[in-house]
């Protein structure tokens, strides 16, 4: 009887799972009064101004209306994220219940490089080996990599990654090793016999070759040792540079042909990269994914596609299989277009002082997309259906060549010279001419965040995703560990998302009408993030000017509205701390995060906006620029530390240095005043102001005055601060005394 009944209990073959948050119903009640108490707040200073009776008062009261305007609408783009906070689960265990192993479907995965020296190819080729060696049928897989700076000592390092990963993968099978980038390997307390030894003697001999390479700037011949590789390493003449030279297709592993020291096939291993000349537009990232796109297609076409930052490496083998949990679901499958996987970071120091961690972007804020339509496109960790890039679920648009369509079947080698002459003809600079290629079809065009429009672009199509974010990180990556690095990153993608927010598919408009309100407004959060900038900066200035000017701006402590603008304040803190830590953060990254918004929008925000404004003037500004991943040895030791790296005399850090100049004359005045006229009823918010602003800018104030190493503070942009901030004071005192 006992084996009757264990065999009539039912195979549970469920995938995934979707919940509701419990926190749902007290984000929707706290948003509700938060919702009226700003509704009040903005009749408040609507009165305020019709009975302004001098022109300093409306200036005054116009300046708050605005800012508080702009932390509204802030507020309300910001709701549509948690209203339906939705947690999920996969069942990869129940996966091969419902389709076999052979049967998966093929996985590309596209990895994106552009500059050896920023992007170290010893990092990209980790990033490589760690998704080689998946938990999935080899023969099924195929890694592409994208060297947009078309450099021979990334061809280099992965000639030689294409021997190591022989050995690497059936280490990692063997061993059933979790950690498969062989870096992480080697740093982690894996136990060490001789054949760990061996494999750890291997990587470093191959670290060591390639990065004697980087070093000398060249390929020696010494380490060319077939002709091969030899004629590859000739294709880069005198005439080839980074801005202009032929597609370059190297296949480096067929697994039809190459096996590792077991017997067994390796996946594919293809580099590429793609004609340039400095005649035609080549569209930076997007454009690099799109001639993949194609490149791929003539040599696998595989179903689903895997994109990846060069430094982002695998940190869980089973990572496919949860994404195919999604992807294999038939009633998901016709409108499904990609699940995204959350961009975590390795090597955050304690308090994670950049606030590099960007938890609200890619984790609290996906989880609360998750619940009405999926997340959007963060650039990398995403599994793409290469369907979403050919037209809408119900409007396929037809590329030119039939091969390049999603249902194409490759049936040849991919080293057969049918198969590179065809890859070859798709990677052409002037390809795209005349094609639908980054506008209907593929990753699209038109803003430096590529990542941001394509997955906006794709939604409004009619196409849904899903969030994974399982406990253990799906990959992890480097980020910036230098403040000017942060802020320019920041910069770039501001200006990229205000391309989206004023283009004729502005989430605001398009993105309402196609997708809904709720869903209109989370991708519009993103897209106007630059306009933080506003409010940032009138309340980093104004209130402090007023006070040293003993002019009160805000109501005094006995007024009733005093108790409004304590609970808008502390309200929006309380609710962020709490979501910060239920997404298993704490206090002082919170805090590090919350200082850091209040820099960036002094800086990033600020200089994006600007920028942006020449660049729709025809102005010429900076292009892209791919931050830096090589870490300095001071550099990092003072990261590690938790000290600002400043160093370098950029614009972005004088207005942060006036900020702190002028909030911490206004709090001295603040005090002073106080021994004076003990009556600060009138004054008490902006002494408040200036104490948070002050505090806010301890590391500031640190690097201007108490340090004399290299990551101190220019003394050029203190003194420039200085002058501005003394400046700006003067302008005031005198419009005050004229408004009189």
């Amino acid at each position: 009887m006992g084996a009757s009944r264990e065999s009539s209990t039912p195979i549970s073959t469920e995938l995934h799972r979707e919940e509701l948050m419990r926190r749902t119903s007290f984000n929707r009640v706290f948003s509700a009064l938060y919702t009226c108490a700003i509704l009040c707040l903005l009749c408040r200073h609507i009165n305020t101004l019709v009975h302004s009776n001098s022109s300093l008062s409306i200036f005054l009261s116009l300046s708050l209306f605005i800012a508080d305007l702009v932390l509204a609408f802030c507020w309300a783009c910001n709701l549509s994220f948690r209203l339906y906070p939705t947690r999920t689960h996969v069942f990869p265990n129940n996966l091969e219940k419902v389709i076999e192993r052979s049967e998966f479907p093929r996985l590309d995965v596209f990895i994106c490089t552009a500059d050896p020296y920023k992007e170290p190819p010893m990092g990209v080729v980790n990033t490589a080996l760690s998704v080689m060696a998946f938990d999935y049928p080899t023969e099924k897989l195929s890694i592409y990599v994208s060297d947009d700076g078309g450099s021979q000592l990334t061809l280099f390092a992965f000639t030689e990654a294409a021997r190591f990963a022989g050995h690497w993968l059936p280490f990692c099978v063997k061993n059933n090793l979790v950690d498969r980038s062989p870096e992480a390997f080697l740093k982690s307390n894996h136990p060490y016999d001789s054949e760990a030894q061996d494999i750890k003697l291997m990587y470093e001999s191959l670290k060591s070759r390639v990065e004697s390479c980087v070093e000398r700037g060249k390929v020696v011949d010494e380490y060319i040792t077939n002709e091969q590789d030899r004629q590859a390493f000739q294709k880069w003449t005198q005439d080839f540079t980074r801005q202009d030279h032929p597609t370059v297709i190297q296949v480096l592993l067929e697994n039809r042909r190459d096996k590792d020291i077991t017997g067994h096939f390796l996946p594919n291993l293809i580099y590429l990269s793609r004609q340039k000349s400095r005649a035609s537009p080549h569209h930076f990232k997007a454009g690099a994914l799109n001639t993949l796109l194609r490149v791929s297609a003539t040599m696998t076409n595989a179903p689903i596609l895997l994109t990846l930052d060069c430094d982002m490496f695998s940190n869980d083998p089973q990572t496919p299989l949860r994404a195919l949990c999604y992807l294999s679901d038939p009633k998901l499958g016709p409108i499904l277009g990609w699940v995204q996987f959350p961009q975590i970071f390795h090597g955050l120091n304690k308090n994670d002082i950049y606030a590099c961690e960007f938890k609200r972007v890619f984790i609290i804020n996906p989880i609360g997309m998750n619940g009405f339509l999926g997340t959007g496109y963060v650039g990398t960790g995403c599994f793409f259906n290469r369907r979403a890039f050919f037209g809408g679920p119900s409007s396929f648009v037809k590329p030119e060549l039939a091969q390049l369509g999603p249902d194409h079947i490759v049936d040849k080698p991919i080293g057969s010279q049918a198969i590179l002459e065809a890859a070859h003809a798709v990677a052409g600079c002037d390809y795209e001419e005349g094609t639908n290629w980054g506008f209907k079809m593929g990753f699209k065009y038109g803003s430096l965040v590529e990542d941001y429009f394509t997955g906006y672009r794709l939604q409004c199509e009619g196409w849904r995703s899903k969030f994974c974010h399982p406990e253990r990180p799906a990959f992890l990556g480097d980020m910036p560990i230098s403040l000017i690095d942060v802020l320019n990153q920041t910069k770039r993608w501001s200006v990229g998302l205000l391309e989206v927010a004023f283009c004729k598919y502005s989430p605001i408009t398009f993105g309402i009408q196609s997708m809904g309100l709720l869903r209109g407004l989370a991708y519009a959060h993103y897209a106007l993030w630059a306009i933080w900038a506003i409010p940032i900066c009138i309340y980093a200035f104004l209130p402090q000017l007023a006070l040293l000017h003993k002019l009160s701006i805000f109501p005094k402590v006995s007024d009733p509205w005093f108790l409004l603008y304590v609970f808008l304040f502390v309200g929006a803190y309380v609710q962020d701390y709490i979501e910060f830590t239920l997404a298993q953060g704490t206090f002082e990254r919170w805090w590090s995060d919350q200082r850091m918004w209040l820099i960036r929008g002094l800086s990033s925000y600020l200089f994006g906006f600007t920028e942006y404004i020449l660049k729709s003037w025809g102005i010429s500004t900076q292009g892209f620029t791919v931050t830096s991943k090589v870490v300095d040895d001071e550099q990092g030791k003072k990261y590690d530390q938790g000290v600002f790296e400043f160093g370098v005399p950029s614009p972005l850090f004088v207005p942060l240095t006036m900020t702190a100049i002028l909030n911490f004359w206004a709090l001295t005045a603040g005090i002073v005043g106080a021994f004076v006229d003990p009556n600060l009823d009138g004054h008490f918010v902006q002494i408040l102001l200036s104490g948070f602003g002050v505090l806010n800018c301890l590391p500031i104030y640190e690097a201007m005055v108490l340090r004399s190493d290299k990551g101190k503070l220019p003394t050029k942009i203190t003194l420039i601060s200085t002058f501005l901030a003394g400046i700006l004071c003067s302008v005031s005192a005198a419009v005050l005394k004229l408004s009189y």
